[in-house]
């Protein structure tokens, strides 16, 4: 499977993105209000800068306290980036998430962003396909 078939099965391709200088308290109400975890610093919602989730928030409030909700993603972003195409595999991208320990990675084409996958839906694609598999075959088994 490819990552432009997991793209396809997700509710809405839309990568919900924050330009920069924006505060990490408002990008906290971001993710809470669209129950996401994880957004894109684009100044043109192409082109990505980084990435900031909200494990990157709760561990500066760990370290610093409610102080740093004033601060700017660009203190905290993911900046170097781990990205994929849509045409990039599926099993491949769930070996970079899980060997990086990261949940969430932009796709790009052409240097523009064109999705965000998430960990779970690779694993949701891959529980999918492998489903798929035994339904053929129990059916080549029982002679259907």
């Amino acid at each position: 499977m490819q990552v432009h078939h997991i793209l396809k099965s997700k509710a809405t391709d839309a990568v919900v993105t924050v330009k920069s200088g924006t505060s990490i308290g408002d990008v906290a109400k971001i993710l809470t209000e669209k129950r996401i975890g994880t957004v894109v610093v684009s100044n043109d919602d192409e082109t990505a800068l980084g990435i900031l989730s909200e494990r990157d928030i709760v561990r500066e409030l760990a370290n610093r306290g409610a102080s740093c909700l004033s601060d700017t993603v660009d203190s905290y972003m993911t900046s170097k980036l781990v990205t994929c195409s849509r045409n990039d595999d599926a099993d491949h991208i769930l070996t970079q998430m899980t060997e990086g320990r990261f949940r969430h990675m932009p796709v790009i084409e052409d240097g523009k962003l064109v999705g965000l996958i998430t960990i779970g839906d690779v694993v949701k694609a891959r529980l999918t396909e492998l489903a798929m598999e035994r339904n053929a075959l129990e059916g080549m088994i029982m002679g259907h």
